[in-house]
């Protein structure tokens, strides 16, 4: 990131996300001191899809019940610091990508189509991010119909079944079922079911998988916390059933 927004990279992206970092890196090339541009080597490119995408997304969703509450912001300004750990010029950049997103012709379904043709292989990085938006449509207590639109969208275009969004949503929601709903379970399912699905998500997320298949950074972080979330509920279930 730090070759990104040191506005020493051209890049061609291509697509509603291609024009969203455009413009929102063009204003850190105007302020910078014109350094020489490079392309972007795939990993780069991927990094930067990613980003973008996440913030345009989130600009769109978050706009959809009208009006761009403190709730949400605050969730978002959390993601940038918590989930993927932005220094204050990533933070910068973020911004500017979802204030453009946000206003921008291009729909929500545009950008979460070109993200999904980008990263459809792997399915970590999707389900993830359909988790990313939906704490954002719930962060103020409630999930608007327009906001409900928009997730339902994003579920059809990532392939996300109805049933593994309903889980999602519970686990958004909390209460006595989140940590069945984190780990894709119900209470109704027997103790080997959970420690299957346990052993999936926890190969899926460890950070050394993760590190390995050279997935863009803020996933990274991303994934570091949702292996911590897949213990934390394997560990209360556990207690609750007495699994040993």
């Amino acid at each position: 990131m730090g070759k990104i927004i040191g506005g020493s990279v051209g890049f061609m992206l291509g697509g509603p996300l291609g024009a969203i970092a455009g413009v929102a890196l063009g204003s850190f090339y105007d302020s910078s001191t014109g350094a020489r541009r490079e392309n972007l080597n795939p990993g780069e490119e991927a990094h930067l899809l990613y980003f973008t995408a996440a913030f345009s997304m989130l600009a769109k969703l978050a706009k959809a019940d009208g009006v761009v509450c403190r709730s949400e912001v605050e969730t978002i300004d959390r993601f940038m610091r918590e989930g993927l750990h932005l220094d204050p010029s990533a933070r910068k950049l973020a911004i500017r990508i979802f204030n453009r997103a946000k206003d921008a012709p291009d729909r929500f379904e545009d950008f979460a189509a070109q993200f999904y043709r980008y990263f459809h292989h792997q399915r970590q990085v999707i389900l993830s991010m359909y988790q990313i938006l939906l704490a954002v449509a719930s962060a103020d207590g409630t999930v608007h119909p327009n906001e409900d639109r928009l997730l339902k969208t994003a579920a059809r275009i990532f392939r996300i079944s109805d049933t593994r969004s309903s889980r999602f949503r519970r686990a958004a929601a909390g209460g006595s079922d989140r940590y069945y709903s984190v780990l894709g379970c119900s209470r109704s399912d027997p103790d080997e079911t959970i420690k299957k699905r346990y052993r999936k998500l926890a190969a899926d997320f460890h950070p050394d998988k993760i590190v390995s298949k050279g997935l863009p950074e803020e996933f990274t972080e991303f994934a570091k916390q949702k292996f911590q979330e897949i213990q934390e509920a394997y560990v209360e279930i556990k207690k609750e059933r007495g699994i040993s």
